[in-house]
């Protein structure tokens, strides 16, 4: 059984470096290729998804994560780069970083914006040193057939996590225990 275990780690871990290399941000040049990144992304986004644009107009931040990659085979990891945005304006760059154990095999990539809805929500993520995902976030996934509408359900929710641009073969994006921590590129 030891054995198994040892084996399993080996794997995750070969997985978790594998990551690194996935084009996801980790060997970026700094906060110029990240905002080349984030103006792409959010350009895609508006022109995928255009009920995405009215939830930009009505949230007081974004939160734009480009491309995070996620994999594992028992152990996993993920990782990707993005910057915080208020009125169209790079504000802070941060990090998100995820770590799993459990039932899990392949690998995925994915774009996900955070829209803060309100001010208190923007101000516990900008104040906290490391910020993950609570209960009171209202998710949207996205494919080329969905279409997002700001409605009662969003507008009430303190942030929306829009998740869209999925690839890979690993089943089902997820934000959960994903940790946003501020960077300097």
């Amino acid at each position: 059984m030891k054995i198994l275990n040892k084996r399993g780690f080996m794997l995750g871990m070969v997985a978790a470096g594998a990551l690194a290399g996935c084009g996801n941000g980790v060997n970026s040049t700094g906060s110029a290729r990240i905002d080349g990144r984030v103006a792409e992304t959010v350009e895609f986004m508006y022109a995928q998804h255009p009920g995405t644009k009215q939830l930009a107009l009505n949230s007081r931040a974004m939160l734009v994560m480009p491309l995070v990659t996620k994999g594992g085979f028992g152990f996993g990891g993920g990782y990707g780069r993005g910057a915080l945005m208020i009125n169209d304006r790079t504000v802070d760059y941060y990090s998100a970083a995820h770590a799993s154990a459990g039932l899990q095999v392949g690998v995925e990539q994915y774009s996900h914006v955070l829209f803060f809805m309100t001010s208190e929500a923007l101000q516990d993520f900008r104040a906290s040193s490391g910020w993950a995902l609570g209960a009171n976030v209202e998710y949207a996934f996205l494919d080329k057939s969905d279409e997002l509408r700001a409605d009662s359900t969003t507008t009430f929710s303190p942030v929306v996590a829009v998740i869209f641009a999925q690839a890979g073969l690993r089943a089902g994006a997820t934000l959960e225990g994903i940790k946003y921590t501020r960077i300097i590129p």
